[in-house]
């Protein structure tokens, strides 16, 4: 297990010192109410105390209920300011907008909620001197369970290099609320969606994959195929006549 008590002040350095590198005055995050965004919110809030969290619900009954009511108990816990952006009228409006262009599919429809969020955090981090911070873990990054230019992008990453197991034993080093902890991780996307059923493997074998140790014939495929078609999110797209 990591020294969590290290790791907090390493990565309170590392949030102060990008801060420093780009004169920002301040943070902003999605807090999702999820594990993930509590932990980055949390770690932010300790290096910067001009730290907003973003909560942006769109369309999801999940997003104004247990996600809404969870973002905000760590908010209050921790001392982060909150605002709430509905986003639902914005995507009715954009899906209606898109309607003579394409037809849309499961896959182009629920990818636009990352991305509206993520318009959002970056048009409060322009309007107030901010930096976007990421809370994607390395799980999630290994599988490329992420929305490319949704919730992938972002200034700096405090957290990015844990996995979920690692984030769960961070919460708890912290006292981050017990439903963060205990609630099926997922992205809020559509009703009923949780990240290990979409994707068909838990967090728990993918944690061990990473670790080198065993894992089913069937978890290791599942994990092979993911992360082996999701190289192009973790690059910056090709640019002819660069190596």
């Amino acid at each position: 297990m990591r020294d969590y008590r290290e790791e907090t002040e390493k990565r309170v350095a590392f949030i102060r010192a990008k801060l420093a590198e780009s004169g920002a005055k301040g943070v902003v995050y999605g807090n999702s109410g999820g594990k993930d965004s509590a932990l980055a919110g949390i770690l932010c809030k300790k290096a910067c105390e001009n730290t907003v969290g973003i909560v942006m619900p769109c369309q999801s009954k999940r997003n104004f209920g247990e996600d809404m009511a969870d973002g905000l108990a760590v908010a209050e816990k921790f001392g982060i300011e909150v605002r709430t952006v509905d986003l639902t009228p914005v995507k009715e409006a954009f899906t209606a907008a898109l309607g003579g262009a394409a037809e849309l599919n499961s896959a182009a429809d629920t990818n636009i909620n990352p991305r509206l969020r993520m318009t959002t955090l970056y048009a409060v981090a322009a309007a107030e001197n901010r930096l976007v911070a990421g809370t994607g873990n390395r799980s999630e990054r290994y599988m490329g369970y992420f929305t490319k230019w949704g919730d992938g992008a972002c200034d700096f990453n405090p957290i990015g290099d844990l996995t979920v197991t690692e984030i769960y034993e961070f919460l708890r080093y912290l006292g981050a609320p017990e439903n963060i902890i205990q609630k099926a991780p997922s992205a809020g996307l559509f009703e009923g969606q949780t990240d290990e059923a979409e994707m068909g493997v838990s967090y728990a074998a993918i944690d061990r994959y990473l670790a080198g140790e065993a894992v089913t014939p069937g978890e290791e495929a599942v994990i092979r195929r993911y992360h082996a078609r999701s190289g192009h999110k973790l690059a910056l797209p090709p640019v002819y006549g660069e190596a």
